[in-house]
């Protein structure tokens, strides 16, 4: 990749930032399709967001970022203006910059998510969802479900936060959501009863946290779909045990890729982006960390 005066960047704020995948495939990408971009880490937790925000916004040199844990919220506060959607989340992953110089709030987390859904033929409308976690993640997602019909989403955290989310999330969909706090676990099993989709959007199983789990496996059974936000591992805790159980399983793989997707058509103005390139890097870097692990 030739950097020069016109190559125009992309970072990625948040932390931990060693898990991700981001960089290598949104590179690919850009390389791919002539774009004069570079994807780029920039591991930082909230302390100094706004000076880094404002750092972004006045080089030319930026074109917007990108955004995880734990900033999603956060970054919020620091931008010009939001698409709807993100609004209504309340939480955003991606920052476009626009000519005049105003820095607009996007989030493709959900659209990610839910066109990975899509993509398995796994039904969401009328259907009963569960999320673990309600962080930035969750906002997205659970969102992304109500507008596309989910019959009820049980949301699960060890904070008050499963009570905000879903009190604010119900303010456009009246009833759609019913928090559970993570402690309370007979209320946790009553409502897996009756879900069709479980979706760990707790970052629980992730690198650094592999040991742990969203569930306890004696909770799910074989009519779970079971998603996972994670894609490094590419097979979680969660999502071992769930197939073990006979579950079918979703890896955070497909929504990566999607989110992504949608991520440079944002920084790009709409330009076309090649989906397969994307596809074929993540295969890679698995297939590599696979042959790596088995040494």
């Amino acid at each position: 990749m030739q950097i020069d005066i016109n190559s125009r960047l992309i970072a990625l704020i948040g932390t931990p930032l060693g898990q991700s995948f981001a960089a290598r495939m949104q590179n690919a990408a850009y390389q791919a399709a002539g774009f004069n971009m570079v994807y780029c880490y920039c591991e930082a937790d909230s302390t100094h967001l706004k000076e880094i925000i404002d750092g972004i916004r006045y080089m030319p040199t930026f074109l917007g970022c990108a955004v995880t844990k734990p900033n999603k919220e956060n970054v919020m506060q620091y931008l010009d203006d939001f698409d709807p959607l993100c609004k209504k989340i309340g939480s955003s992953n991606t920052v476009v910059k626009t000519e005049a110089g105003k820095l607009v709030g996007y989030n493709t987390d959900g659209y990610g998510a839910l066109r990975d859904i899509k993509e398995h033929n796994i039904p969401i409308k009328d259907h009963v969802m569960f999320s673990f976690g309600a962080g930035g993640t969750g906002r997205s997602v659970c969102l992304e479900l109500a507008e596309e019909g989910a019959k009820k989403i049980f949301i699960s955290s060890r904070s008050e936060k499963c009570e905000t989310l879903s009190e604010e999330i119900n303010k456009f969909y009246p009833g759609v959501c019913v928090p559970v706090r993570a402690a309370d676990e007979a209320g946790i099993k009553k409502a897996l009863d009756e879900t069709d989709v479980i979706l760990n959007l707790s970052g629980l199983g992730m690198k650094g946290k592999e040991e742990y789990t969203c569930v306890d496996k004696s909770f799910l059974n074989p009519k779970h779909v079971c998603f996972d936000a994670t894609y490094n591992p590419a097979e979680t805790r969660f999502l071992k045990e769930a197939k073990e159980v006979g579950c079918t399983t979703i890896n955070g793989l497909g929504m990566s890729l999607y989110q992504g997707l949608r991520q440079i058509q944002l920084w790009t103005g709409g330009k076309a982006v090649p989906l397969d390139v994307m596809r074929e890097t993540l295969m890679t870097i698995l297939a590599e960390k696979a042959a790596a692990e088995k040494k």
